[in-house]
C-alpha cells in the first residue's frame, strides 16, 4: 500500500492533470480532478487486482459468485481512496490547493445498477467479502439507464431517463476477449446418439454477445482487489454480418440492434405490458447464462479438476428470485455442452446453487408464464418441464402426507414457472435475511417446503459495511469513536461495544452531540439548496428514506403530521418540540397508489411549511431522486429511524441498520432487524409500536379487521381521512380519494388504522425522551455501540463458514 505524502500527492496529480488531460492546474475543472484521481486510485488498484487473481489461480482457492440483478454500489472514488489509505492525504492535497474536497467527488455519477436494499446489500457484501479477504465476486448487468432519475413537478413525481453513462466510468475495464454468446428462442431439437444419451442441437435462434466489463472491488488496506463483472448486450458478429449482408434488410437490422441493446439499456423496464415481462426474462437468462458461462471456463482455467468437482472450488450465490433460471442453466451447460448425463448434472447443480430468499410478498416471488419461457428459451423450459416432473414424483413415491400439496409446491402449476420454487429445488442451501423473515419462510410462506428439506434452511441476518456508512460518510464520529476506544473497531465492527463504558461520561456524551449537530446543520444547508425551505437544526430530525411501498407504510407517518398538524391548529401554543419530517423516496413509475402518497407528502407539505400560525414547530420536506449519495448525507443526520412497514412484510431492513450505526434512534414495528435491534439495545433504547407478525398474518388468515370500524370510533383518523376525502391536502376535491377508499373500501390492507394510535403513543415518548438531552444522549450511544453486530463481515463470515465453506 503505497503512502504518499501530501507533497508527492499534488505532484502526482500535477503530472497526471498534463498528461492526461493536457491541462494545467489552474485551468483544471473539478472534473477533470475527479478523473485524475480515480486514474492515480486505479494505478493502485490494477497491481493488487492482477495479483489477487493470480494468487486465487495458483492456490485454486474456491471462490463463491454473487449473482445479482441489483448492485447499488454508489460512488466509487471515496471508497476506493479510503480503503486504498489515501482519502484524508487527497482530502489535504486538495485543500492545499483551494479545491474543495466534496465538490470533486460529486463529479461522479451513481452508478445506476440497483434501486433500493437488495442492491445496496449486495453492494455491501462485495466491500465486507474483499475486506476479508474471502475470493468472491460479483456478476450483475451493466445496465446504461439505471432506474430513473426522480423530479417532483407540482407534487407528481416525473421519471426522467437517468443516463450514468453518458460520460467515460473511469471503474470499468472493458474485456472483449472474454465475451460470451447467449442465445434466445429458436428451436431445439434432441437426437439420441448411439451410446444412448441425448444431444440438444439449436436451429433459428437470436445470438447476443455478451461482454464482460470488470469494475474492482477493493477491501479495506488488505491489497485484496476483488471483481464485479458487469455483462453488456452486444449483436454478435456473425448477426451483424448477416443483417448487414447484401441481402439484408436495413431497418430489420436496426429493430434487431434496437432489441438486443434493450437487454442491458434500463434497470427494471416496465413489467406491465407483455414486451415488458419478456424484456425482464430475457435480463435475467441473460445475467445467468452469460455469468455461468464465464464460470465454467474459469473453472476449466483455474483449477485441475475434472467439472464433475465442480462444488469443491464454485459457490454460486443467487440474490433473491431474479437469478434462479442459473438451476436450468448450469444443467443446460453441463448437459448439452460437457455431455453430463442428468443425474451427474443435478448433483452438481444442486451443490453449487445456494438461495437467498428477500421477501414474503407475493407479488415479489416471481412467476413467468408457461408460453413465454418456451417461446424465448424452448431449452431453458424443457430442463425446468423435467426438474418438475422428477421433483413432483419424488413427492408423490417418498412424501405421501404431502401428495395432496403437490399444486402448491409443483414449479409448474396454474400455466406459470415459479421461480422462487425453483430456486429452493434446485440449491442446497435457502437462507432468509433476518430472524423472523426465516421463522416466517419456515413456519409460513414455505412451511412445506421446510418438510422436505429441512437441513436446507438458514438465517443470514442483513448487514452494512460500516467502513462505508460510519467511516466514510461520518468521519467526525468516527474519529470520535477512535479517540476513545482505539481504531481496533475498523477491522473489528464488534469493538464499537466498548462504547458502553462512556455511556455515562458527560464530555464523551457532548461531543457526539456536538457532531450530531454539526451533521444536521449540513442537512440543513442541503434541504434549504435543494428546497428553498429553512429548517431548525435544533428540532427533531424525522427520517423516513426508502422506496416508496404500501407496506413500508409512507402513509402512516405523513398521518402523523397531518394530526400533529391539526393538534396545532386547534392550540397554537401546544407544548411541541419542533419537527422536521424527512422523507425521500422513489415509486415504481406505474405504481398509481405510490405515486398517489408522494403527492400526498408534498401537498402536505406546501400547507404545513407555510402556514405561519404554527410557528414554524413543524417541517415538512421531501428530498427528491433518492440514491446511494443522498442517503450519505441524510443518515448522519437522522434523530430518528422511522422502520413502521407492517409486521411480517419486511423482510430485515438495512437503512434501520445504518441510521442505529450514526445514533439515530430506531421507531419501529416488530418486523425484520427491528426485532434483533431491540433485543441487543433493550426497551429502553428503541421504541417500538403495533401489531406485531403473528397478530398481522392471523389477521390476513381470519379476516376479523375492518379498518371502518376504527374511522367511525377514533375522531383523530375521522377527520384526517376526511379531510383527504373532502380536499382539504389537495389542488381539487377528488385529490386523493383514492387513498380514502383504499383504506377504507379495500380494508387498510397494511393496517394503517389499526396501528394509527400506538404510533402516536410511541412519538409521545419520543417527545419526552428527547427534552431530556442526556437521555438521549445516552439513547444514540448505546445505539452506536451495539450497530457493530450489524457490520456486513458478521453477515459474510456467517455465510462464508456456514453456506459457502470458504478459507
Amino acid at each position: 500500500m503505497n503512502q504518499y505524502s501530501k507533497e508527492a500527492f499534488i505532484n502526482l496529480l500535477e503530472d497526471k492533470l498534463t498528461r492526461q488531460r493536457r491541462k494545467y492546474l489552474e485551468d483544471a475543472t473539478d472534473k477533470d480532478l475527479y478523473y485524475v484521481i480515480s486514474s492515480i486510485v486505479k494505478d493502485e488498484l490494477i497491481p493488487k487486482w492482477l495479483d489477487t487473481q493470480e494468487r486465487y489461480q495458483q492456490n485454486e482457492t474456491k471462490q463463491v459468485f454473487y449473482l445479482s440483478m441489483e448492485f447499488l454500489i454508489g460512488r466509487l472514488l471515496e471508497t476506493n481512496l479510503l480503503n486504498c489509505g489515501l482519502l484524508d492525504t487527497c482530502k489535504e492535497a486538495l485543500l492545499e490547493l483551494g479545491r474543495n474536497p466534496e465538490e470533486v467527488f460529486k463529479n461522479e455519477h451513481d452508478a445506476g445498477l440497483g434501486n433500493g436494499g437488495l442492491g445496496r446489500l449486495a453492494a455491501c457484501f462485495l466491500d465486507s467479502i474483499a475486506s476479508l479477504s474471502y475470493a468472491g465476486h460479483g456478476s450483475g448487468i451493466r445496465y446504461r439507464y439505471g432506474l430513473f432519475e426522480q423530479r417532483i413537478i407540482h407534487g407528481n413525481q416525473i421519471e426522467l431517463p437517468d443516463y450514468w453513462l453518458k460520460e467515460e466510468y473511469p471503474w470499468e475495464t472493458r474485456k472483449a476477449d472474454e465475451a460470451v454468446e447467449v442465445q434466445f428462442g429458436g428451436k431445439v431439437h434432441l437426437h439420441k446418439k448411439q451410446d444412448g444419451k441425448f444431444e440438444a442441437s439449436y436451429e433459428q435462434t437470436d445470438k447476443v454477445m455478451a461482454v464482460p466489463y470488470d469494475v474492482p472491488v477493493s477491501g479495506y488496506q488488505n491489497n485484496v482487489v476483488n471483481t464485479l463483472r458487469l455483462w453488456s448486450a452486444e449483436i454478435s458478429p456473425e448477426t451483424s454480418d448477416f443483417l448487414s449482408g447484401p441481402n439484408s434488410q436495413y431497418y430489420h437490422h436496426l429493430d434487431h440492434t434496437h432489441s438486443v441493446e434493450q437487454i442491458s439499456g434500463f434497470l427494471y423496464p416496465d413489467d406491465s405490458s407483455f414486451e415488458g415481462k419478456e424484456l425482464r426474462l430475457k435480463q435475467q437468462y441473460f445475467l445467468v447464462s452469460s455469468t455461468i458461462q464465464g464460470i465454467i471456463k474459469k473453472f476449466k482455467t483455474d483449477y485441475n479438476l475434472p467439472l464433475s468437482s465442480m462444488a469443491e472450488k464454485i459457490v454460486i450465490q443467487i440474490n433473491d428470485t431474479h437469478p434462479s433460471l442459473a438451476v436450468p442453466e448450469l444443467m443446460r451447460l453441463l448437459m448439452d455442452e460437457e455431455e453430463f448425463e442428468w443425474d451427474e448434472a443435478w448433483e452438481v447443480t444442486t451443490n453449487v446453487i445456494a438461495y437467498t430468499n428477500h421477501t414474503t410478498l407475493s407479488e415479489a416471488l416471481e412467476k413467468w408464464p408457461v408460453s413465454m419461457i418456451q417461446n424465448l428459451l424452448p431449452r431453458i423450459y424443457m430442463i425446468i418441464d423435467e426438474i418438475n416432473e422428477r421433483f413432483c414424483q419424488g413427492i408423490w413415491f417418498d412424501h405421501e402426507e404431502l401428495r395432496e400439496k403437490i399444486p402448491e409446491l409443483a414449479i409448474i402449476a396454474d400455466d406459470q414457472v415459479h421461480m422462487a420454487r425453483l430456486a429452493i429445488v434446485g440449491s442446497f442451501s435457502v437462507n432468509g435475511v433476518a430472524r423472523i423473515h426465516t421463522e416466517i419462510l419456515k413456519k409460513k410462506e414455505m412451511k412445506d417446503f421446510y418438510t422436505l428439506f429441512p437441513s436446507r434452511f438458514n438465517n443470514k441476518t442483513n448487514g452494512i459495511t460500516h467502513r462505508r456508512w460510519l467511516l466514510q460518510v461520518n468521519p467526525c464520529l468516527s474519529r470520535a469513536i477512535t479517540d476513545v476506544i482505539g481504531p481496533q473497531w475498523i477491522k473489528q465492527p464488534n469493538k464499537l461495544i466498548s462504547l458502553l463504558r462512556y455511556s455515562n461520561d458527560k464530555p464523551f456524551l457532548e461531543k457526539i452531540d456536538r457532531v450530531k449537530q454539526k451533521n444536521k446543520q449540513a442537512l440543513a444547508n442541503l434541504i434549504h439548496e435543494k428546497t428553498g425551505f429553512t429548517v431548525d437544526e435544533e428540532s427533531i430530525f424525522d427520517v423516513q428514506i426508502k422506496r416508496l411501498h404500501e407496506y413500508k407504510r409512507q402513509l402512516l407517518n405523513i398521518f402523523h403530521v397531518i394530526y400533529l398538524y391539526n393538534e396545532l391548529k386547534d392550540n397554537p401554543s401546544l407544548d411541541l418540540t419542533p419537527r422536521t419530517f424527512i422523507f425521500a423516496a422513489k415509486a415504481a413509475p406505474s405504481y398509481h397508489l405510490a405515486k398517489e402518497v408522494i403527492k400526498l407528502i408534498h401537498h402536505v407539505a406546501s400547507i404545513v411549511n407555510h402556514d405561519k400560525s404554527i410557528n414554524d414547530k413543524l417541517k415538512v420536506i421531501f428530498l427528491e431522486n433518492y440514491n446511494v449519495s443522498l442517503a450519505e448525507k441524510i443518515i448522519p443526520a437522522a434523530d430518528i429511524s422511522e422502520q413502521i412497514s407492517t409486521a411480517s412484510k419486511e423482510a430485515s431492513g438495512t437503512g434501520n441498520m445504518k441510521m442505529m450505526m450514526n445514533g439515530a434512534i430506531t421507531l419501529g414495528t416488530l418486523d425484520g432487524a427491528n426485532i434483533e435491534i431491540k433485543d441487543l439495545v433493550g426497551e429502553d433504547n428503541i421504541f417500538i409500536f403495533g401489531l406485531n407478525a403473528e397478530e398481522v398474518l392471523n389477521y390476513y388468515q381470519n379476516g376479523n379487521y375492518v379498518a371502518k370500524d376504527i374511522y367511525h370510533t377514533d375522531d383523530r383518523v375521522k377527520r384526517i381521512l376526511d379531510q383527504l376525502n373532502h380536499g382539504e391536502f389537495g389542488a381539487e376535491e377528488i385529490e386523493f380519494k383514492d387513498i380514502f377508499y383504499n383504506i377504507l373500501y379495500h380494508n387498510d390492507p397494511y393496517f394503517v388504522l389499526k396501528d394509527f394510535d400506538p404510533y402516536i403513543e410511541s412519538h409521545e415518548l419520543v417527545e419526552r425522551a428527547y427534552r431530556d438531552k442526556q437521555t438521549w444522549q445516552k439513547m444514540s450511544v448505546t445505539n452506536i455501540a451495539y450497530s457493530g453486530k450489524f457490520s456486513s463481515d458478521r453477515t459474510i463470515r456467517e455465510y462464508a463458514s456456514e453456506i459457502w465453506k470458504l478459507n
